[in-house]
């Protein structure tokens, strides 16, 4: 009978999922587990419901339950990040984390990876986007535009004009990314639009079950790059009317895959492919 090895020299597959409440539709688990069977590698992707009032308890045992990192979704992002040990800069400035790394002695690093995933999409499916060639129209200031503006003013955009329902918020987003943000009333949506070769849906409005997105989009610069980040459906009504009048456009989903290729790297390895297999796995 062989000695019983040693506790230290056991090695576990090791274990990652998504926090939120619900994440019953999440394509994360299915993205995950398509790489992981892609390259060869062990390890466990699953979804993890988690009520807020939960949240600090689950963090703290993770770690010890051989998980090594998490995706974190909604309604968590924003709570984790005083949740975590040590955040990057891009999470603190965007105020959410996506991505969160369970170190080997059990302190959680949080990062944001979302800002990353909008621009790798948008530099895949229209690779002579050129940021820093006009302005940029930003409709929305929720938390997934405080991502889309951070890696927008990063990549060179000299001008984002920025326009929201409830005008504080886009104030409050410009009192914090500086000058180089312009804020317009929702009623002069359409105006914002003109001259402008980046524009970006970041509502919900004009997703499966949503009210739609009624901006009129006269103005709108043929040619322009217009991406939304909604994905169901991939081609919104808004893309289509965009494509229309002639201008490239650029679905959400490539957000996604791409958001989620630094964190695989970190937990499992190995960098990911996003070509349209990943891309068909994540439809279903």
């Amino acid at each position: 009978m062989q000695d019983a090895v040693p506790a230290s020299q056991i090695r576990h597959a090791p274990l990652v999922g998504v926090i939120g409440m619900p994440v019953t539709q999440s394509r994360s688990p299915r993205l995950h587990g398509h790489w992981l069977a892609r390259y060869g590698l062990p390890g466990h992707y699953v979804p993890l419901p988690v009520m807020p009032e939960h949240l600090a308890e689950v963090l703290r045992i993770l770690p010890r339950a051989g998980f090594v990192g998490a995706n974190v979704t909604i309604p968590h992002k924003e709570a984790v990040l005083t949740l975590a040990d040590t955040v990057t800069d891009r999470a603190a400035l965007i105020g959410a984390a996506n991505t969160l790394i369970f170190r080997p002695d059990g302190k959680i690093h949080a990062d944001n990876t979302d800002g990353y995933g909008f621009i790798a999409n948008l530099r895949q499916h229209a690779p002579d986007w050129q940021p820093d060639r006009g302005p940029a129209a930003l409709i929305g200031a929720g938390g997934a535009a405080r991502a889309v503006v951070a890696s927008l003013l990063d990549s060179g955009v000299r001008e984002l004009r920025i326009a929201n329902r409830t005008r504080l918020r886009a104030e409050q987003i410009r009192a914090e990314f500086g000058a180089r943000l312009v804020v317009y009333d929702w009623a002069q949506v359409g105006h914002m639009l003109e001259g402008a070769t980046t524009v970006v849906n970041a509502t919900s409005l004009g997703m499966e079950g949503k009210q739609p997105l009624r901006v009129p989009l006269d103005a709108l610069l043929p040619g322009a790059v217009v991406t939304d980040l909604v994905y169901t459906p991939l081609m919104t009504p808004f893309l289509a009317e965009a494509h229309a009048r002639g201008c490239q456009v650029v679905d959400g989903l490539g957000m996604l895959l791409h958001q989620a290729a630094p964190g695989f790297e970190r937990w499992f390895g190995q960098r990911p492919e996003v070509d349209d297999e990943a891309r068909r796995i994540a439809l279903g």
